[in-house]
């Protein structure tokens, strides 16, 4: 028996919506939708405009549009071939007919009917001076009825279809925005908060952002909800982390340190030097580390936590470096095993491609408790790998592990220290705002000798060109990495009657306004084979198993593959020596940070590298950043350019969007946040609530609590 509105809630589980049985239940799970609550935070990526209605006369072949139009005969029906039904109508509107075809669509027969108005939305072809549609949505219209002028366009899996989820969405929002609701969505911001930021209501900010009145509406909903999402994302993190900053620690004594620094065969920077000063305070302070080093690619992080490791070896403790990747962990060992066994010291590898033998034979040697270091992947969180003295965890380019994970290696010991590592360099005003709970290190200075990437910013018409400087740099021993921001081709998307619409009908309310046709991995890829036969090309992408992943990278490592063809998963820690020529396309669909980082995958050996961002943008702030990369080598004054320019949105993206930060808040909207003034107001707010309660107890922070609470409950259930 159904429950009344009065009894449902946020925690409602979706299969309590009509239609939603267990098969269409894993379908929501998937996109991370378990309850009615995350319907309503499963955010559009785009908006169809459907408010621009033109008159018949007015379309010109082509254009996405929306027409107000009379059926002026009943439907007919009739099978072509085999499986393919072809349904056929006119329809006029005072200005002229129109001729309108369905594929495999006959239910369209009883739905439209004749001398009947309906609002009809898609392309538009005009053959012979006259206009056909083929397959567009469609509305009943009735005069005075108010039709939406934006529709919802939302991430997807398979097995759901856009209208199913626009109807789930909205019946989950008349549920949990009704007055009647007793557990409904709650406003975690009070009436005082919200006049001193300027910031609309919750209620109205989620009814708009999925169903807008117009660009403004859809501002300010957007603007509201960036703002909740880097609030939560920052007292999040302080309150998970509060109990141990700056807790009791292990004491180190740091005087033996300069053993490490005298065994080098270079002179560390200033920077380093700096930042290992930093280290040293901390560990000889009796307080629990916690510390994050970021710096540019090849700026000499891993130094800064191999003198770490060292202190903790020294002082009769063990440690672990715990890294995103086994082809990561084991560059990790290669470079770090000979340096520590010249200092006197084991270095272990613990990685999930061991036998069960050699993994229990290290588990082993770490149960005798000795000074050791040993370096590992997700293999090191397992409950049969236990440190009796571990002293310090160093994770490299922590990001890339949920927050259960990195606190399971945490809780191997009580009183541990704590180093992360990035290499995205991040200016330091927004470092405070994305590791409020981590001291910082910023390595801000390049070891000499680095060679810079030449940077060339070109359009389409260089094609050829581009194919003979990769064959050149082949023939000359080096390798290419070629970067294409989609997996496949993206030429249309599915609307909320399932149809297949153009992207570039889709409203994305983005700076730009641009929609380019994207460069797709697989395509390419394929293309590339047949343009250069006699080049070996490999292609990697997000969606291939991890094992699969591992397998192509190490391939390219060992120089089987010539040309590796690849989204943005592409390893930022992996060492390709031999890789002499990074290619970019779609460059302006990347942030400036991001082409940074890719930028750094080559030069790393002795050849000269070279790197190639492909665009034929025609808008002058994209143009402006490409000429940035170009021009600017160093990553922290890329980086003010880039915050600059494009706003704080693309270093949220990769430190908290699609993989879950400190917090364990999943960053959507404030991902594409413009104003760092929003970010840093955000950020204060927090602050400013978590030094007023840090234990989030008070009476009116009852729902921020309920909320982090839901919000780490559901992450840890998804990892």
């Amino acid at each position: 028996m159904r429950k009344s509105t009065m009894e449902l809630g946020k925690n409602t589980p979706v299969s309590y919506l009509y239609g939603v049985g267990p098969k269409k239940s894993e379908a929501f799970a998937r996109l991370g939708i378990f309850t009615l609550r995350d319907l309503c935070y499963h955010f559009p990526r785009a908006y169809e405009n459907r408010g621009n209605v033109v008159k018949l006369r007015d379309v010109r072949d082509g254009d996405v549009c929306s027409l107000l139009l009379t059926v002026a005969n009943t439907p007919s029906s009739a099978q072509i071939r085999r499986g393919m039904i072809i349904t056929k109508l006119q329809a006029f509107d005072e200005s002229g007919k129109c001729n309108i075809t369905y594929f495999n669509a006959p239910f369209v027969k009883g739905a439209l009917i004749r001398g009947q108005e309906y609002r009809f939305f898609g392309k538009a072809k005009v053959v012979g001076g006259k206009v056909e549609l083929t397959s567009p949505s469609y509305e009943p219209y009735r005069e005075g009825a108010l039709l939406r002028p934006f529709l919802p366009v939302y991430p997807l899996t398979e097995g759901i279809s856009q209208k199913q989820m626009s109807a789930a969405v909205s019946e989950a929002l008349k549920i949990l925005l009704s007055p009647t609701c007793k557990d409904g969505i709650s406003d975690v911001l009070s009436p005082e908060k919200k006049r001193e930021y300027a910031l609309a209501d919750i209620h109205y900010s989620l009814s708009q952002i999925h169903f807008p009145d117009g660009y403004e509406s859809v501002a300010k909903a957007r603007r509201r909800l960036a703002f909740d999402e880097i609030f939560m994302f920052v007292l999040s993190s302080l309150s998970s982390s509060g109990v141990d900053i700056h807790a009791d620690g292990i004491k180190f004594d740091v005087s033996s340190g300069k053993k490490l620094l005298s065994s080098l065969p270079y002179t560390p920077t200033g920077a380093q030097m700096r930042t290992m000063s930093e280290i040293a305070i901390d560990v000889s302070s009796g307080r629990r580390m916690s510390r994050i080093i970021t710096g540019d690619v090849g700026s000499g992080k891993t130094l800064c936590a191999a003198y770490a490791l060292f202190l903790a070896l020294e002082n009769g403790y063990q440690a672990a470096l715990m890294a995103p990747t086994e082809i990561l962990a084991r560059q990790h060992y290669i470079s770090l095993s000979p340096l520590f066994e010249k200092l006197g010291y084991r270095t272990e590898l613990l990685v999930g491609a061991m036998t069960p033998a050699k993994k229990r034979a290290v588990c082993d040697k770490l149960l005798l408790g000795k000074p050791t270091l040993v370096i590992g992947t997700h293999t090191l969180i397992e409950d049969g790998v236990i440190f009796p003295k571990l002293g310090l965890i160093v994770i490299d380019e922590q990001h890339r592990f949920g927050a259960a994970q990195r606190e399971k290696l945490k809780n191997k010991s009580r009183n541990c220290h704590f180093i992360s590592m990035s290499a995205t360099p991040i200016p330091r005003t927004l470092a405070l705002v994305l590791y409020g709970n981590l001291d910082i290190s910023t390595i801000d200075e390049m070891p000499p000798g680095r060679q810079e990437v030449e940077t060339f910013t070109v359009d389409e018409s260089y094609r050829d060109r581009i194919n003979n400087f990769i064959r050149k740099n082949v023939a000359e021993g080096g390798q290419v990495y070629i970067v294409c921001p989609s997996i496949e081709e993206q030429e249309t998307i599915e609307t909320e009657n399932g149809e297949k619409v153009s992207v570039s009908s889709l409203e994305t309310f983005t700076d730009t306004g641009e929609k380019p046709k994207l460069k797709a991995a697989v395509n390419y890829a394929e293309k590339l084979k047949s343009d250069l036969p006699e080049l070996d090309i490999g292609f990697i992408h997000g969606k291939l198993r991890g094992a699969s992943k591992e397998k192509i990278m190490a391939d390219f490592v060992a120089g089987k593959i010539d040309v590796l063809v690849s989204t943005t998963v592409i390893e930022v820690g992996v060492n390709v020596p031999r890789a002499s020529l990074m290619i970019i396309e779609n460059a302006e669909f990347f942030g400036l940070s991001t082409l940074h980082q890719l930028r750094g995958r080559v030069g790393r050996g002795d050849k000269k590298s070279y790197c190639i961002l492909v665009s034929d943008t025609k808008n002058d702030t994209s143009r402006e950043r490409l000429c940035v990369l170009r021009d600017e080598h160093n990553g922290y004054a890329i980086a003010e350019r880039d915050l600059e320019i494009r706003g704080p949105g693309d270093f949220l993206a990769q430190s908290g969007g699609k993989v879950r930060q400190s917090g364990d808040v999943d960053l959507k909207l404030a991902e594409m946040v413009s104003d760092r003034e929003l970010l840093y107001a955000a950020a204060d707010a927090a602050r400013s609530v978590y030094a007023d309660d840090p234990t989030l107890t008070k009476a009116e922070n009852i729902h921020l609590a309920s909320e982090i609470s839901y919000i780490k409950q559901k992450n840890a259930r998804m990892e």
